[in-house]
This record gives structure tokens, C-alpha cells and sequence, in this order.
């Protein structure tokens, strides 16, 4: 087994392939519970002798139980650890990317299958994934006196830290501190882009990979309005050490009971549709603007970017339950007036699915306002303030076993991680992987292993003024981007959208 020396000690990985070595569970902060609960990410104590990370360290509190990755345990603390695959010995240069896991800011860890560095690391690449806090750890809303002291968006700051870890520690594993790239999906994704405007950040990365990143930031307002609807839910009262008496447990299966209340509520407002109680907060503080925002101002400039989405994401939370059902007229005009969309849109969408139920209209038009949309104005802002920007879309469908596989949500990471093998990740290919997904895989996995090392991923960047967009599929690659008439609907539609 390979042996490597961090400033807090020395740890043992073990050979994931010939090629490659997997330290799994390093710590790169203390555990944040007990005097540390709601406060900034505090430095990991050090350690003697050499330590065993040949397996995942705990994950952070949840209620989720995701295919082939581990659950939350009350008892676990230590959650704060990265994981790094390297095919290259000490004192190699190559380029890191970090991958932040996404799941609503609520769910996942970097355990996850789809997750493995393994193919990425074959490619040239010492790959880092990290756990953060999520739920109300990580991104609630802690009233007190001392706001410094318990500040909103932990989980970034958990982020920050990783990223801190990284540039202290990398180079033992082979890495090039100067040369890293920081990647995630779906809340991940959107935890990059706000790193991308947070100065606490600034010069830790200096490139980013975006794939479906979920649009909404929220307010103090809405951020200090849900805290009291958790702390109703706990029994407790909404203050500091009222939060602080209800366990992790407690918070959770609290935020678990506001969710199903607003499921359950359809005149309960944006939230009934897909209840997400937890996003970053723009306190001017650790967060100070937005992402749109500070990309159009150009304070992102200096970091090159690779945006993705789906054609079709908003049909995996229909299809997993967490989304609500809109299959009626009257359903679908409501959705529009509660995220107050422009007059016109959802008949322009009408227009182009001329033969589709309500639900799939629907679908079609969350998933582009929440993820497709924002992916394409993320792109457009930072290459119109002179920021490099390049742009993606995964458009691969396929008959599986119960049918039509949708090009949806979550469905590019295991292509572009290269891990399509693993029994678990059926669902969300549609099956077991035919020649032509690994071909797809390959030219993804590629795709990010270049932009890491060069900035360039292989197709043309963005201009200032139109986002050319390279398009994801089993059957041709190409550069074709059919989704004008879409886009043009959009004109008039608010982003950053901040209604709960």
C-alpha cells in the first residue's frame, strides 16, 4: 500500500487499479458538532503514526438512503474528509480537479458510486472529492448576537476549507496546487458558482466545471423565515440555544416534516412543486452577491468556465417521487403565477411540444427554470464580462428495460466520471452500458480531463453574444444547438430566481 505525508500526519491508501491509488476519509477539518456546531470549519487536530484511509468517512446528517452509498448515523461527527484518487507518485505536477457532490444542499456524500476518481485519474488527473455540511448544519439560518460567530453558508466555508486543504497538502499526492479545477453538479454545481464571486475563495481554483447547476440563492428574509418553520417542527424555540438543544436528528426530521407539509399543500406557493428548503444565503458576508451578478460584473473573469446541463432534467424528480404532479390547465397556470413566469412563456412551450401532456410540459419548464436556463446565462454573463466560457448539453436518450431513458437530471456524471459499470447507476442509464455509452464516456471523460489541464475542452468557447453549445450524445457529438425558439421565450424571465 502507498504511504503519503499531509501537515497533519501520515496516510495509507491502496491500489484502486494498477494505475492508480485511492486515499479515501482524510480529514481536512474537525468535526463540526458539540463547541464547533454552527461555526466556520476549524483545522483538523494532527495525528501520529500513519492512518488507515482505505474507506469513506462518515457523511453528513441526512435522512437519504442513495443506491450503493452509505447512510447517516447519528453517532458519526468526523464528516468533514476528502477523498483523492492520483496515478502519480510524489512530487508529480499533474492537474487537480475537486468535485462538490450535489443533492438539493440536503442529501449525497462523496461516496457515492458515480463519484469514483478512478477513470479520471487514468486520464491524467488527481481527482478530490469532499463531504460538507448540508441541511440545516450547513445552510440554515442560526439567529444570534454574534453573527460572526455562526455564520450562514457553512457548507460553503466547509468547501473553502477542502479547497484550502488541497492547496496545503496536494502536492504530496502528485498534484499541481497551481493548476486546480473545482467541478459539481446539480447544488454542487451551484456551490462553484457562488465560489466562483466569494473572496474567501478567490485563488484556490482556477478553473471550474458546472453541470446543472440549481439556480436559487436566498435572501436573510426567506433564509431566517425558514428557520422558524424548522424550529416549530423540532419543538424548539428559534434562537441560537433553542437550535442549538434540538440534536442534528432532530433538525433533520424536522426539515422532513416542513418538506411533506408543503408537498402536501398545493396553495402553499414555488415550494409546493419540488420543496427545496436549503440554498445558499446572500448575506453580504461570506456570499456577497449573487452568482449571475458577480459574473456580470466580471469579478469571475479570471476563471475559465465549462458549463453543462440536460435536455430533459426535470423528468428524473418526476420520476423519483420529489417532484409534484401538474396534469391539469389549471395546475399549470398556477405553477406559472407562483413563479411568476412571463405571459407567454408556458404557450410558447405549448407550441413547441404541440402533442404533449401537461406533465411533460411542465417538466419541460421547471427543468429549464431551475437548471437549463441558468446554465445558459451563467455562461453568456461570464463571457460578456471577458471570461473564457464554454457550454454543453447532454441530449443521450435510449430504450432500457422499462422503457424510454430520458436525457435527465444526474444522468451525465457517470459519463463524465468514466463509471458507468456499476450495477446501481442502471436506473439512471437505462440499463446496462452498451459500446456506444462507453464511447460517450470516453470523449466526456476527456473532455474534463483537458479543460483541467488547459483550460480548452475541445470545442470553440463561448462570445459575447451566443452560447454555441457542444451537444452530449450516443449518436453524433456535435455543435448543432436547436434550443433558440427555447431560449427566446425566456427573454423576459427574472434570474436569479430567489421565491421560495
Amino acid at each position: 500500500m502507498d504511504t503519503f505525508k499531509t501537515k497533519n500526519g501520515s496516510v495509507q491508501g491502496f491500489r484502486a487499479s494498477a494505475e492508480v491509488t485511492a486515499v479515501l476519509g482524510v480529514p481536512y477539518a474537525a468535526p463540526p458538532f458539540g463547541a464547533n456546531r454552527f461555526r466556520e470549519p476549524l483545522p483538523a487536530p494532527a495525528w501520529s503514526g500513519v492512518r488507515d484511509c482505505t474507506a469513506f468517512g462518515p457523511i453528513a446528517p441526512q435522512s437519504a438512503t442513495l443506491p450503493g452509498a452509505p447512510v447517516w448515523s447519528p453517532d458519526d461527527e468526523d464528516i468533514l474528509t476528502v477523498n483523492i484518487w492520483t496515478p502519480a507518485p510524489e512530487g508529480g505536477r499533474l492537474p487537480v480537479l475537486v468535485w462538490i457532490h450535489g443533492g438539493a444542499y440536503t442529501f449525497g456524500s462523496s461516496a457515492q458510486p458515480d463519484f469514483d476518481g478512478t477513470e479520471l485519474a487514468r486520464a491524467g488527473l488527481v481527482v478530490v472529492t469532499l463531504n460538507y455540511r448540508l441541511g440545516f448544519e450547513g445552510f440554515g439560518h442560526v439567529p444570534a448576537a454574534e453573527a460572526t460567530a455562526y455564520p450562514d453558508n457553512r457548507g460553503l466555508l466547509d468547501q473553502v476549507a477542502a479547497l484550502r486543504w488541497v492547496r496545503e497538502n496536494i502536492g504530496a499526492f502528485g498534484g499541481d496546487p497551481g493548476n486546480v479545477t473545482v467541478a459539481g453538479q446539480s447544488a454542487g454545481a451551484a456551490s462553484v458558482a457562488c465560489l466562483m464571486v466569494m473572496d474567501r475563495a478567490r485563488g484556490l481554483f482556477h478553473r471550474a466545471i458546472v453541470h446543472s447547476a440549481a439556480s436559487p440563492c436566498y435572501t436573510l428574509e426567506i433564509a431566517a423565515a425558514t428557520t422558524r418553520e424548522i424550529a416549530a417542527a423540532a419543538g424548539c424555540p428559534a434562537t441560537l440555544e433553542g437550535l442549538t438543544s434540538a440534536t442534528p436528528q432532530n433538525l433533520v426530521i424536522a426539515s422532513d416534516k416542513v418538506v411533506d407539509a408543503y408537498r402536501r399543500d398545493p396553495a402553499s406557493g414555488s415550494r409546493h412543486y419540488d420543496p427545496a428548503l436549503y440554498a445558499p444565503v446572500l448575506d453580504g458576508a461570506v456570499l456577497p452577491t449573487d452568482p449571475l451578478t458577480g459574473m456580470a460584473s466580471g469579478a469571475t473573469r479570471e476563471v475559465d468556465l465549462l458549463v453543462c446541463h440536460t435536455t430533459e432534467e426535470y423528468w428524473l424528480l418526476d420520476a423519483v417521487g420529489s417532484s409534484a404532479k401538474v396534469t391539469t390547465d389549471g395546475q399549470l397556470a398556477l405553477f406559472a403565477e407562483d413563479f411568476h413566469l412571463p405571459d407567454g412563456l408556458v404557450a410558447g412551450y405549448r407550441a413547441a411540444m404541440p402533442h404533449a401532456p401537461v406533465l411533460d410540459v411542465y417538466l419541460a419548464v421547471f427543468g429549464d427554470l431551475l437548471f437549463g436556463e441558468y446554465s445558459n446565462r451563467l455562461v453568456e454573463l461570464h463571457a460578456q464580462a471577458g471570461g473564457r466560457a464554454f457550454l454543453s448539453r447532454f441530449d443521450r436518450r435510449r430504450t432500457g428495460p422499462n422503457g424510454v431513458v430520458r436525457a435527465w437530471h444526474c444522468a451525465d456524471i457517470p459519463f463524465a466520471f468514466g463509471n458507468l459499470g456499476t450495477e446501481c447507476l442502471a436506473f439512471l442509464i437505462g440499463g446496462a452500458p452498451t459500446p456506444a455509452d462507453y464511447g460517450l464516456a470516453r470523449r466526456m471523460v476527456r473532455a474534463w480531463a483537458d479543460f483541467a489541464t488547459t483550460g480548452y475542452p475541445g470545442w470553440p468557447s463561448v462570445n459575447n453574444s451566443t452560447a454555441q453549445a457542444r451537444i452530449w450524445s450516443t449518436e453524433a457529438d456535435s455543435a448543432d444547438d436547436k434550443a433558440a425558439a427555447i431560449r427566446a421565450l425566456w427573454v423576459k424571465a427574472d434570474f436569479p430566481v430567489l421565491c421560495p
